[in-house]
């Protein structure tokens, strides 16, 4: 009994020592046991960021309610009218509560622009700080000008953004493509875009794209080749 006692109460300061001296650091704990005289030894870590449960629309009832306290909370502090498109990309980590770092496309002043954003929370205390809200610069392409070798001899691959919204488009007309041509029951959930390149090809856009998709419980990969047309379309 005295021993069970001791490891609980062990276990608890270890845990008020990872609260107490650093997220994402190792702590580690000694216990004596009087049979060995060994010392057993209590490792604890708290998790790095992993990727967040968000649907095929790029949102989830709780992503999208701490997205758009993110917006609003920015809009507060700078003044500023942003509006929130959807949630491109969630991960969290678990510290005392979550940080969840979030890439968002926003609307400014009529424009689609993507933003990071830092949101630590902690539910039982309905409590929500936004400890981080920036502009993410993506080199975006145009037809006229993607690929384009500077001699002018012709048109190469050439690696783009996962989190270009153009790509992120591309990424599910794929995977609506897939779930068509697919017999299965369960629907395609698209979880990551592994790799992304283009090239214009006359008067369209050729993407591949490396996805990663969900279907029930199974995670596949997927190749694919997306082409659109000058007037917008994908196919």
């Amino acid at each position: 009994m005295e021993t069970k006692r001791s490891s609980i109460c062990m276990m608890l300061i270890c845990v008020s020592l990872v609260l107490v001296f650093g997220f994402g650091q190792f702590v580690m704990c000694s216990e004596e046991n009087d049979e060995n005289n060994n010392n057993n030894f209590v490792k604890m870590k708290l998790g790095g960021f992993s990727d967040s449960t968000i649907d095929s629309n790029g949102g989830g009832s709780e992503i999208d309610d701490i997205a758009l306290f993110a917006v609003q909370e920015h809009n507060k502090r700078e003044n500023v009218v942003l509006e929130l498109a959807r949630v491109i990309k969630a991960t969290e980590q678990v510290v005392a509560g979550k940080i969840y770092r979030l890439t968002l496309e926003v609307i400014e002043a009529g424009e689609k622009k993507v933003y990071e954003a830092k949101v630590w929370v902690k539910p039982w205390m309905n409590f929500k700080q936004l400890q981080e809200f920036k502009n993410v610069v993506i080199p975006s392409f145009t037809i006229s000008d993607l690929g384009l070798k500077p001699d002018g001899n012709g048109f190469d691959w050439r690696s783009v953004s996962t989190d270009d919204p153009e790509v992120q488009e591309a990424a599910k007309h794929a995977m609506k493509s897939i779930q068509q041509k697919s017999n299965s029951l369960f629907p395609y959930k698209l979880v990551d875009i592994i790799l992304a390149r283009a090239k214009v090809i006359e008067d369209s856009v050729k993407f591949e794209l490396l996805l990663k998709l969900e279907r029930g419980n199974k995670l596949e990969k997927f190749m694919v080749e997306v082409i659109k047309s000058q007037n917008g379309k994908f196919h």
